[in-house]
């Protein structure tokens, strides 16, 4: 027999949901452009090929 599942929904507070935003826009900004600007060529070939995937122009 199956065991039973729960599922609980949490509301947080707009402080907590803006914190976890614009700390995810960061990284993103950081993964697509920062590791872009990278010496290391294994890191910039794959943001450079991530931009492109994206349609973001990088010449």
């Amino acid at each position: 027999m199956a065991a039973a599942r729960t599922s609980t929904t949490i509301s947080l507070p707009l402080a907590s949901r803006l914190t976890t935003a614009v700390f995810s826009l960061m990284l993103g900004v950081f993964i697509i452009y920062g590791v872009g600007l990278s010496h290391s060529e294994t890191l910039h070939d794959t943001a450079h090929d991530t931009r492109h995937s994206y349609g973001f122009p990088c010449h």
